[in-house]
């Protein structure tokens, strides 16, 4: 599914994703491992990987990260690369659920 993305969806998604890393303040080393996994999946290159890695430094901003601006057709993609991201340090904090529950209230519009 990952390959029906363009560039900038591709960068969208992964925009996303480091925003849900954040979620709990932290960006674990799990978490940057995902990352690392779904940028190499993805094939971005090296200027790409670059932005998602300054993504994983700083977050993104909040108007950066507008659930309205995915594709209806990627929501599912999207959705479900959010709950991987917070499931891949092992622990779920309550905010992280409550960022991915709104999401996907969000996504359902």
């Amino acid at each position: 599914m990952l390959d029906k993305l363009n560039r900038e969806d591709r960068l969208r998604l992964l925009r996303f994703v480091c925003s849900f890393a954040w979620a709990d303040l932290e960006v674990q080393g799990t978490e940057r491992d995902f990352v690392g996994q779904l940028v190499a999946r993805l094939d971005l290159d090296a200027e790409e990987a670059e932005q998602v890695e300054a993504w994983l430094d700083k977050p993104p901003r909040a108007e950066d990260v507008d659930p309205q601006d995915i594709p209806r057709a990627h929501r599912t993609i999207f959705l479900d690369a959010a709950r991987a991201i917070i499931m891949a340090d092992g622990s779920v904090e309550e905010n992280e659920l409550e960022n991915l529950l709104l999401f996907e209230q969000l996504l359902q519009d």
